[in-house]
């Protein structure tokens, strides 16, 4: 990343490269040097007493009255190179460039108060989109002072606040409480490894998926029998429609009837079928509706989507997800990845042709951006749902930059494919809707009601980008993968809904025969890694349909940034195991036997929406809706009195 922005500034090299060994890169004019993650973190509590490193009730709750702070283990070089950096006497600005968003304010904040960095040097803040030399020269000729950030500071050090007294305090109250009757009850001996850690997101998470896997077994298979009848048309064509079982059917009856579907019992079904022998047997055309629907383009990818879909298409967990988008970011390829939006800002929509004229030389979709170019069907966008600068907080949606086209074939194959799927899915908002033809079917027969649906796609409109290609051939008949959650493109067969679209209400057909069908209701799915993240994202809420998560105001479970590391740390604490080949998340017995000490303990810890309120409550102190000050008085009053509570039952 300094390589990166030594390169924009025009910094000579030196051998043909930038020199690292000092922990900085310097010229005439600029020094470049850099953290490596966070150079400072909280002191632990023993810090504050040497005798708080033993887990007592009496020591418990633990709420600092002053906060400490200190060097990283491990990274106290390059914290003493960049200290030195800030404080030399000929630097009079420092310009911030860290992640732009919450954690990246606070790497720097942390290190500037730790070094002790003189007031009156001024201090402006980098806020860039992607790695690109224009964007960086951008964000530094509009590096606004970081006072503006103040807010945005204040957010992030709540958080860290948060997690600390959260995790210290209900950690250490809930393992002293249940540990050992936690170790009875798995048969763990005293010298087997057992880790109790609690924390604001991480427990919530673990408690969704415990829920989970408690409604599976808890669920009862319902079988039922469907009743399809295949009708001629004439001409060959067959058309098939299940019976819909109606109130003024005298084989209704609800004790005998599952969810509108057919029979409970297969006896009722067969003796059903046998009153319409011998077939065939003259049906009627009574009702018949045809419809144009459109289907528009999902919107663009940010951090959570792409880590679903990446999880249902290519089977590797959010972590992956986030390294190959960090990757395909710092090589300028794509924008930030740490995003919360799928939306686009005004001031982007007018520069984008740029992106798109990139893609031409991108083999998979190079016919694609050419066309949208030639089409210019790219003007118009800053007048569609895809720009909205009001569903912005701190970057747009994650699209390509054009750039860095020549290096693709230097990338792996999973990274190649991840670029991809971002690159159609930008593309797909240039292009009109995909167009179905509805058409729902009635049919009179025995004085009973048959029904049928079909869905044929007319006009691909979109879906000409929007679909990868599992082997990446370009022969469309081979195993086609859709990026949005449209499922099949083509739902009917095209000669069919021709023949059905002959159909006239009132018209004479055959019933040339009945078969019983076997089902079965199923039970709730497991969360994958993906759906996992979208759950959290929406307060833990799985909304499956792309539309409807567009809706949903207010923050979610975790920050797109922290989400993956989330479920890492789960199944690194064996609370949950990941499978690899499907990506399907489940409790282990040491998860379930802590979800349930928590629901005993502290429940707060594992209600989603109360979870999302305290991140909620973060994104007002970084708004300034409410202070620093008021935002730590609820949360220092939550943890005492449930410490309290745990130490009392």
């Amino acid at each position: 990343m300094a390589d990166q922005f030594a390169e924009a500034l025009d910094i000579p090299k030196r051998g043909g490269k930038y020199q690292h060994g000092n922990g900085y890169i310097e010229s005439d004019q600029y020094i470049i040097t850099w953290c490596v993650g966070h150079l400072v973190n909280l002191s632990y509590p023993e810090v504050y007493d040497p005798s708080l490193k033993k887990w007592e009730f009496a020591t418990l709750p633990f709420i600092p009255k002053e906060w400490k702070y200190e060097v990283s283990r491990g990274t106290e070089k390059q914290f003493n190179i960049v200290s030195g950096q800030l404080n030399r006497e000929d630097v009079d600005v420092i310009y911030i460039a860290t992640d732009s968003a919450r954690e990246g304010e606070y790497i720097y904040r942390l290190v500037d108060m730790m070094a002790g960095v003189d007031p009156k040097k001024e201090r402006r803040r980098v806020w860039i989109d992607s790695q690109t030399k224009e964007e960086i020269l951008r964000g530094i000729r509009e590096a606004k002072p970081d006072s503006e950030y103040d807010n945005l500071s204040a957010a992030a050090f709540s958080r860290a606040k948060e997690d600390y007294l959260m995790g210290i305090n209900f950690s250490r109250v809930i393992s002293l409480k249940y540990r050992n009757r936690i170790r009875r009850e798995l048969k763990l001996g005293q010298d087997e490894r057992l880790i109790i850690a609690v924390g604001r997101v991480m427990t919530c998470v673990l408690g969704m998926i415990v829920k989970r896997e408690q409604e599976i077994r808890s669920f009862q298979k319902t079988k039922f029998y469907r009743i399809a009848g295949e009708f001629g048309m004439g001409n060959d064509a067959k058309v098939s429609a299940d019976w819909k079982p109606q109130e003024t059917s005298r084989w209704y009856a609800p004790t005998d009837i599952y969810d509108g579907k057919g029979f409970l019992y297969q006896g009722k079904a067969v003796a059903f079928m046998k009153e319409f022998m011998p077939f065939p047997r003259e049906a009627v055309v009574e009702s018949l509706e045809k419809k144009k629907e459109s289907k528009n383009a999902p919107l663009l990818y940010n951090l959570a989507e792409l880590q679903n879909d990446c999880s249902r298409l290519f089977k590797i967990n959010p972590d992956e997800t986030l390294a190959v988008a960090q990757e395909l970011y710092e090589k300028r390829m794509t924008t930030y990845p740490r995003t919360d939006a799928r939306v686009l800002s005004t001031a982007v929509s007018r520069e984008i042709h740029k992106n798109i004229q990139g893609l031409t030389a991108f083999s998979p979709v190079q016919e694609q951006a050419q066309e949208i170019l030639n089409t210019g069907s790219y003007r118009t966008i800053a007048k569609t749902r895809y720009v909205d600068d009001k569903k912005i907080a701190d970057h747009y949606a994650i699209i390509p930059t054009g750039q860095g086209i020549r290096e693709i074939g230097n990338l792996k194959p999973l990274t190649q494919k991840v670029y991809e799927l971002i690159a159609r899915r930008f593309l797909s908002v240039f292009y009109p809707p995909a167009v179905y033809q509805r058409v729902t079917l009635g049919i009179r027969c025995n004085e009973e009601l048959f029904q049928m649906n079909s869905r044929v796609l007319k006009e691909e409109g979109y879906l000409k980008v929007a679909s990868v290609k599992k082997n990446g051939s370009s022969d469309a008949a081979e195993g086609a993968m859709q990026t949005a959650e449209d499922g099949n493109a083509e739902d009917g067969n095209a000669a069919l809904a021709e023949a059905l679209l002959k159909l006239k209400k009132g018209q004479t057909i055959q019933l040339e025969t009945l078969s019983v069908k076997e089902g079965e209701t199923s039970p709730p799915k497991r969360y994958t890694s993906g759906s996992m993240i979208l759950a959290m994202e929406n307060a833990g809420n799985l909304i499956e349909d792309e539309e409807l998560r567009a809706q949903i105001k207010g923050a979610g479970i975790g920050t797109s940034a922290t989400r993956a590391g989330i479920l890492t740390k789960l199944e690194a604490d064996r609370y949950i195991m990941l499978q690899k080949k499907t990506q399907v998340l489940q409790p282990t017995e040491l998860g379930e036997r802590l979800a349930y000490y928590v629901k005993l303990s502290v429940p707060h810890l594992l209600n989603p929406k109360l979870t999302a309120s305290w991140e909620m409550g973060l994104s007002q102190v970084a708004d300034g809706t409410i202070s620093e000050k008021e935002y730590m008085d609820t949360l220092e009053k939550f943890v005492s009195e449930k410490t309290e509570k745990v130490k009392n039952m």
